[in-house]
């Protein structure tokens, strides 16, 4: 059986079909770049004022959590993995300083009453990626919790939230060293 030759109009058809191919993917990657684009501008910034004042404290606010995931929107109770400090801190606000978390800032707001911490607020933290706002909202509150439970900067690092928990030790444990 013999085969036939390509056609000129069927190598048109072809090329059309490529053109047609490669256009779909192009729009489709704009489109998602302008959608995350449009999402980071959307998003909410964190307060940035250092006294805080006035500042909405998205780390405690159970409803700012994504209530689309499997996870509870209630943190689980913490537990530290080193005892608390022997030492009592300074009554006051504490601002420590900004941390570096690879994919943004971390910087942390202690409150002490009565020698002890009662509220840490996030004054920044990595939100200007989808994944980073996804992520940030289940750890803050559980960090949150977990340093007041702790009564230290000693807490449990966070599964998917490394970079977070961590720079989020050490802005805390600066607060914490000009609080004593």
């Amino acid at each position: 059986m013999a085969r036939r030759q390509p056609t000129q109009e069927s190598n048109f058809i072809r090329q059309v079909k490529k053109f047609f191919l490669s256009a779909f993917v192009v729009i489709t990657f704009i489109a998602y770049f302008l959608h995350e684009k449009g999402t980071n501008v959307a998003a909410a910034s964190p307060a940035t004022s250092p006294t805080g004042t006035g500042a909405v404290n998205t780390a405690t606010d159970p409803s700012t959590t994504n209530t689309t995931s499997n996870t509870a929107t209630n943190p689980p109770a913490p537990t530290a993995t080193l005892p608390p400090q022997a030492s009592s801190y300074k009554n006051g606000t504490f601002t420590g300083p900004v941390a570096n978390a690879y994919y943004g800032n971390v910087q942390v707001q202690v409150v002490i009453q009565n020698g002890k911490i009662t509220n840490v607020t996030f004054l920044d933290y990595p939100h200007d990626r989808r994944t980073s706002q996804e992520i940030n909202a289940q750890a803050m509150p559980w960090l949150t919790q977990e340093a007041i439970q702790a009564q230290s900067a000693n807490i449990n690092i966070i599964s998917g939230a490394t970079l977070t928990s961590e720079a989020f030790a050490n802005s805390l444990q600066a607060a914490l060293t000009s609080a004593q």
